[in-house]
């Protein structure tokens, strides 16, 4: 052997070395023909001067080879998809069966973790199917709403939920208007949604009676929240803020989230908005007689004491209670038709007659505001309507007069917190407002910032 075919069979044995440590197990047989290759160079160079031509060639090895070959897994193949709406009358077994699902689908779906929650369902809600190549069901996905909905994904013979729950942006939206006929139709003519118009009225209703109270020339301003996702509006929130002005008498409310998570609505000093009682338990039209201690009855043909109100209303409008308390009494009579009475306390009593239908039964509790029946015609009653009562200590009171007790204000310890939550918002109501209220609010305003900051 000559020396050059000694170089040549120790580059050989060099080169070979290298491709083993560097390429990977896989990468062996690509390494051993070219190991073979150079082999037959080392046996079968022709002269020392076509060996030098062979050490001549040079072998430039990859820079970055890969250590390891990516996975050759098979994505899964998408998912076929079917929509379909909740209409009225829809159960989980109707919509699976619009969608070409069996009732052994309704059952997984229905039997597993949080299968319970897709029991009570609501017109205009919908339902994606996700479905594989062999029909079978996926995934799940039940839309509430734009911000709300649960996606339930196949494990194994069950399936397993997450909620996916959308945060829209805020912005306060300011309004205004004057009082020129009613309520209703001046906060329409303002661009105030008719939402906001019943939550406006909910607010003072304690403080104001907006079928007796209001005058011409009485206003009122709003700042409320307006809510978007990507842009676009999705609808309006709650009332920030409110003021209204009732026969030149100025009351304001703002909307305040406690520690423990509970709403509610304050006058800018803490003093809750709502009272114990609501002023009347029902949307009425008119009262058709009012509180008197003698009356001529218009059926009975006789007078005697009137020691209620008589709210006019059409058959089957909700009546609410008007405060928290116990049902004594939910039973019918000739005279009072179907009737509830609640007791509040120890001292007051409520009544509630000529109802069409009663929602409540007798030891019950209640809260201010749950519907306990419907306005009727029965008992001696000539056209629909509630006759109301209020008891204090056994003796009959004005609904519409009697001093209703106070509910509670904000905490001690939560006042500071209330301030200065409360204090850039009411703020900002009193610097949309005209000039006379600005001055009033606008120092109000200050005054609770000033307090905030000494406490």
């Amino acid at each position: 052997m000559t020396d050059i075919t000694r170089q040549i069979k120790q580059k050989a044995e060099h080169f070979l070395h290298i491709l083993l440590n560097v390429f990977p197990r896989r990468h062996l047989l690509a390494a051993s023909v070219v190991a073979a290759c150079l082999v037959g160079l080392i046996i079968y160079p022709a002269t020392d001067a076509e060996a030098k031509k062979q050490l001549a060639v040079k072998i430039t090895l990859p820079v970055d080879l890969p250590t390891q070959e990516l996975a050759s897994e098979e994505l899964d193949p998408p998912l076929r998809w079917i929509e379909q709406t909740v209409g009225a009358g829809d159960s989980l077994s109707t919509i699976f069966s619009r969608a070409k699902l069996t009732a052994a689908d309704v059952y997984k779906i229905s039997s597993s973790k949080d299968g319970k929650l897709l029991r009570n369902l609501f017109p205009g809600e919908s339902f994606r199917f996700g479905l594989n190549a062999a029909n079978e069901l996926e995934q799940l996905h039940y839309i509430q709403s734009v911000l709300l909905s649960r996606i339930y994904s196949r494990d194994g013979d069950s399936y397993s939920s997450k909620l996916v729950e959308l945060i829209p942006d805020t912005l306060l939206t300011y309004r205004e208007g004057t009082i020129d006929d009613s309520l209703y139709l001046s906060a329409q003519q303002a661009n105030l949604p008719d939402k906001l118009i019943m939550e406006l009225a909910n607010i003072f209703a304690w403080d104001i009676d907006f079928v007796f109270d209001i005058r011409e020339g009485d206003s009122f301003s709003i700042l409320y929240e307006e809510k978007y996702l990507n842009g676009e509006k999705l609808g309006v929130g709650n009332i920030a803020a409110a003021s209204f002005t009732n026969r030149g008498k100025i009351y304001q409310a703002v909307r305040y989230t406690d520690s423990t998570g509970n709403s509610s609505y304050y006058t800018p000093d803490g003093l809750s908005m709502r009272k114990a009682f609501l002023r009347a338990p029902l949307d009425f039209m008119y009262v058709s007689s009012s509180f008197k201690p003698k009356r001529f009855h218009p059926i009975l043909k006789r007078w005697k004491a009137h020691r209620g109100i008589d709210y006019r209303a059409s058959t089957g409008t909700p009546i609410k209670a008007a405060g928290d308390g116990k049902i004594i009494a939910s039973s019918h009579n000739k005279y009072n038709g179907k009737y509830v009475f609640i007791q509040h306390g120890n001292n007051i009593v409520t009544k509630y007659l000529h109802m069409s239908k009663r929602a409540i039964s007798r030891g019950k509790r209640v809260k201010q505001g749950d519907i306990i029946g419907y306005v009727g015609a029965t008992g001696l009653a000539e056209a629909p309507h509630l006759h109301y009562e209020f008891l204090v200590n056994g003796v009959h009171r004005n609904p519409r007069t009697v001093k209703l007790p106070q509910a509670d204000p904000i905490s001690k310890s939560e006042l500071a917190a209330f301030k200065l939550a409360t204090a850039p918002v009411l703020t900002q109501l009193a610097q949309n407002q005209a000039p006379a209220e600005f001055a009033l609010n606008g120092a109000r305003a200050a005054n609770q910032a000033g307090s905030t900051s000494a406490n």
